[in-house]
């Protein structure tokens, strides 16, 4: 397979989070970007409360939660909180982003970190660490260019097979519009930065259940700016 500089393997989801969006009703949007707005300004998830409020009062804020949820747009507890809103994790994760003029906020993998900064239009720092080597690793995005230290760094895509889906990819969702296996719990554990392609490697070989591949800072950074660039665009 042969892939430019800034390009991926094309079986990659890419698409797959604005599939599950196209899914959700009107309503449900809003309530999606109010909490990627939430998450963005503060660091944390909004409160359910707090959503409401912004609401009409004729929407049940609990129903579109629970929508945005059976569609993967966003993950709830048991409680019904918010734990995860692509790219933002409500819980505490290895891979922290820094926003300009911002918060601190987690990101749920190395991939939704790197598209922060276009979502938002902002420039942004992240900090994470090799799995294997357990090295610091920090991005920073300026006015669209990354930088990386180190620069031998790279980022694993993939999932975890030992989560069986009955789709090939990470992790779309059914002819229902309902994913069968959570991208949380299948993929954002594999996505991780690491300090080199052999730290990289020696972390795949060790672990077989595994499929993925690794990619170049420049093909980790299109991806996250590809799947998460224009999520909150009209």
């Amino acid at each position: 397979m042969t892939t430019g500089p800034d390009t991926y393997p094309p079986e990659l989801a890419v698409g797959v989070t604005g599939r599950r969006i196209a899914g959700v009703s009107a309503p449900a949007r809003v309530v999606h970007k109010a909490i990627l707005h939430g998450f963005a300004s503060t660091g944390h998830a909004p409160e359910p409360a707090i959503l409401a409020a912004a609401m009409p009062a004729d929407h049940d804020v609990g129903m579109l939660l629970a929508e945005l949820h059976d569609h993967d747009v966003i993950r709830l507890d048991q409680r019904g909180r918010i734990r995860a809103a692509y790219p933002f994790s409500g819980v505490a994760t290895v891979h922290t982003v820094t926003i300009a003029g911002g918060p601190r906020v987690y990101a749920m993998c190395a991939i939704d970190a790197l598209g922060v900064a276009d979502m938002l239009d902002r420039d942004t720092t992240i900090s994470s660490a090799d799995p294997t080597s357990g090295a610091q690793i920090r991005v920073e995005v300026r006015g669209g260019h990354a930088t990386w230290m180190p620069g031998t760094a790279v980022v694993v895509v993939g999932s975890d097979t030992t989560a069986a889906s009955p789709h090939g990819d990470c992790c779309p969702p059914d002819a229902a519009g309902v994913s069968a296996v959570a991208a949380a719990d299948r993929c954002c554990g594999v996505m991780n930065f690491f300090a080199s392609p052999d730290t990289a490697h020696a972390w795949m070989d060790g672990h077989p259940e595994v499929s993925g591949v690794v990619l170049s800072q420049e093909q980790a950074r299109r991806l996250g700016v590809d799947i998460f660039g224009h999520l909150l665009d009209d």
